[in-house]
């Protein structure tokens, strides 16, 4: 299936929700979040652009909510009851965030929205890029008295399908243009080793001893290269990881068993320009996303992302943002 042509910009609805000193301006296509402010601060601490063109190219991704699984899944194959669902591969032979016309690329609808919240609504049809449906999607966006943005995916089907949606959100906190003067902290005693496509092996690994050990604040690297994920600890909604310059931390707490962490090592945006005229390059941002493991399928004793009928799929993620007195 090749991408969806472009929605014209009229049938693209924008939307601005706000609490206290945050502000979030969204739009329908890809329920993406395109910028995120905070007073005292001159820059978006999510990485994205005004114009809507950028999102169906060198920007797909940002800030929008992927899937209908995100992540990879090995060969684009995916097995599944008694049958192997085919796939539409946009990553080499893999399927990436739902293929090449996932729910990043779609023009959800806006169903409700108030001062300080707002909630859209898609229905993935059956067979689309080789998922069985109707998958029914709602995702919510608030953001809470305490600024924290929070996001609630819910997922209901007609029939035994996968069902994985993450938001991927590229965050940067000092608008420095890269990720020197972080540092991050992530409650995970294992992570998942990947092969050179990036698919993970098997099972878990302690990240103990290792470049992926973030249990105590460490400094992110600037040759970095994290695209993985972290085997969280805990459940239910739990803090899972902080992020933080000297003026700013982003605690991110989620009910997901895990988060994707990239450091975007290969992004390049180019000729795209975000805001203030960015061009975003390697370590603009880094993108931590919220969901089940990667290529689960292929894994049985991964957490499962199988849904059926008459089941609900839900997470919630909360992104807080704490401004930090410096003395």
């Amino acid at each position: 299936m090749d991408v969806p042509p472009l929605p014209d910009a009229a049938d693209i609805t924008r939307v601005q929700i706000a609490n206290g000193p945050v502000r979030a301006s969204l739009m329908t296509l890809g329920v993406a979040v395109t910028e995120l402010r905070m007073d005292g601060f001159d820059h978006s601490l999510i990485l994205g652009s005004p114009d809507i063109a950028p999102y169906r190219d060198t920007m797909r991704y940002f800030g929008a909510i992927v899937g209908p699984v995100a992540n990879r899944i090995a060969g684009a194959r995916a097995p599944l009851g008694d049958t192997t669902l085919r796939l539409v591969p946009n990553e080499g032979a893999n399927a990436l965030h739902g293929g090449p016309a996932g729910l990043s690329t779609r023009n959800w609808h806006l169903a409700d929205h108030g001062p300080s919240y707002a909630r859209f609504v898609l229905t993935w049809p059956d067979g689309d890029s080789g998922y069985p449906g109707p998958l029914h999607l709602t995702a919510t966006y608030t953001i809470e008295d305490d600024g924290a943005l929070r996001i609630d995916l819910t997922g209901a089907a007609d029939v035994h399908t996968l069902c994985n949606p993450a938001f991927h959100g590229f965050w940067t906190l000092d608008g420095s243009g890269g990720l020197t003067g972080h540092t991050m902290q992530i409650s995970a005693d294992h992570y998942l080793p990947v092969d050179d496509a990036a698919i993970p092996l098997g099972d878990p690994a302690p990240v103990a001893g290792t470049a992926f050990d973030f249990r105590t604040p460490a400094r992110i690297a600037d040759d970095s290269q994290i695209d993985h994920n972290f085997c969280l600890n805990g459940e239910g909604l739990r803090p899972v990881l902080r992020l933080e310059t000297d003026a700013l931390a982003l605690v991110i707490e989620t009910d997901a068993p895990g988060l994707q962490v990239y450091d975007a090592a290969r992004l390049n945006t180019s000729p795209d320009a975000g805001h203030e005229g960015h061009i975003y390059g390697h370590y603009s941002g880094i993108a931590l996303e919220p969901q089940f493991w990667p290529d689960a399928p292929h894994h049985p004793s991964y957490p499962s992302i199988s849904l059926r009928p008459g089941e609900t799929y839900r997470q919630t993620a909360r992104f807080r943002l704490i401004r930090k007195e410096i003395s």
